[in-house]
């Protein structure tokens, strides 16, 4: 076990008779495992794991080499999904709980989500050991798996339903509701997903609470309004006092578009009708909190919810290229078959990859409404120390003169 530093010896023993027993030991070569305590592979379970990759091929008696590949791909990804769903549940309960309110676990809450964004980086990377597996190596044992189906991974829907991927977006699986592809016990826990907070939704709510949206307080998306016209103004000005050209005409058009953007953006009422078309995912207040952060990244407590809100839009970016690698490894092996499952196969995994999957497509429009520096609220150190200054839950982490 000298190769593996998480399975070193830990228990020091102290007695006089233990250290007789383990002298005893090595001189007369007895094997310290025979003696009790776990070892590396039944702690890891290695009997079980190392023994359930079953050849369907060799079951029906002509064994297929690449199809040992191709369980044992598979079955990484779902060790990795089920490490996933550990940190995303253990992500939400933080934000649950109402213990994100203290921001030192704010910390906590960025390690886990940024852990999932580098586990999905392997996960991109893992179709390449995949693809060194030729289409006609697949076609050789491929009959051998119908009727089953990458879309019958029950860990992969929970996590889309988790992270906040609505039922009613997807697209559906074989001509029926997703949830009908799979047995009922399975559907239930599914159903279940569906009805529990998604990741999304507490993000959103702790997005509401960012400090300094309060009106009678900073009230930044109100100076930001004042801000954003007074500069458009500006603007206009600027491309009126030009001469006369075909120049001037576009930059006047263009100004007008851009000033229709930010006319959406403080149109609460389109807004709404943005969200109940499914364009838009956070509600009014919490798209002004993700503002206010993105444009507040270098303020000291604004460095950490920026981010979380970058990792955030990572996990929706490597969900996408996961996708979309899936369809083109599936369209090289498969071209345009139908799929074991019964599916279109190619067809249908193309027309997941779209923002219709995206969860946090409203974190990446953000960009959008990037305004000049000088347009931004300013801020006084000594008036908003809100910037400064961590929620602590307990106020015996807080000393009762501190002012900052």
């Amino acid at each position: 076990m000298s190769g593996c530093p998480y399975f070193q010896q830990k228990f020091v023993s102290t007695s006089k008779q233990q250290t007789e027993d383990e002298d005893n030991d090595s001189q007369t070569g007895v094997n310290k495992a025979s003696k009790g305590g776990i070892i590396y592979g039944d702690y890891l379970k290695l009997d079980k794991i190392l023994t359930s990759q079953v050849l369907q091929s060799e079951l029906k008696g002509n064994k297929i080499h690449d199809e040992h590949l191709f369980i044992v791909t598979h079955q990484a990804y779902e060790l990795w999904f089920k490490q996933v769903l550990w940190e995303l549940d253990s992500v939400r309960e933080i934000f649950i709980s109402g213990h994100v309110r203290d921001e030192r676990n704010m910390l906590k809450v960025n390690t886990r989500v940024h852990r999932i964004v580098m586990i999905f980086r392997l996960l991109i990377d893992q179709f390449a050991v995949l693809e060194t597996m030729t289409a006609l190596d697949f076609f050789d044992f491929r009959e051998y798996l119908s009727p089953a189906s990458g879309f019958q991974s029950l860990q992969f829907r929970l996590l889309e339903n988790k992270i906040g991927v609505p039922h009613n977006q997807r697209v559906p699986y074989d001509r029926r509701h997703y949830r009908d592809n799979f047995r009922d016990q399975e559907s239930e826990q599914l159903l279940r997903s569906e009805q529990e907070s998604t990741l999304l939704q507490l993000v959103e709510q702790w997005l509401e609470r960012t400090p300094g949206l309060e009106e009678d307080g900073f009230n930044f998306w109100g100076k930001l309004q004042t801000n954003i016209f007074k500069g458009l103004e500006a603007e206009k000005e600027k491309i009126e006092q030009k001469p006369d050209s075909e120049m001037k005409e576009e930059m006047m058009a263009e100004f007008i578009k851009h000033k229709d953007t930010f006319l959406s953006l403080f149109d609460e009422k389109r807004h709404e009708h943005l969200l109940s078309t499914g364009q838009r995912r956070l509600s009014y207040k919490a798209l002004q909190g993700a503002l206010m952060i993105y444009f507040y990244r270098e303020e000291p407590r604004f460095q950490v919810p920026f981010q979380l809100l970058t990792s955030l839009m990572d996990i929706d970016t490597l969900m996408t290229k996961w996708r979309y690698n899936h369809v083109c490894m599936v369209h090289r092996m498969i071209g345009s078959k139908a799929g074991t499952g019964g599916s279109s196969g190619y067809q249908y995994l193309r027309s997941t990859v779209s923002d219709r999957y995206k969860v946090f497509v409203d974190l990446f429009n953000l960009a959008t409404f990037l305004v000049p520096r000088n347009w931004i609220p300013k801020l006084n150190p000594n008036e908003h120390s809100f910037l400064y200054t961590a929620e602590c839950c307990d106020s015996s982490y807080c000393s009762s003169d501190d002012s900052d």
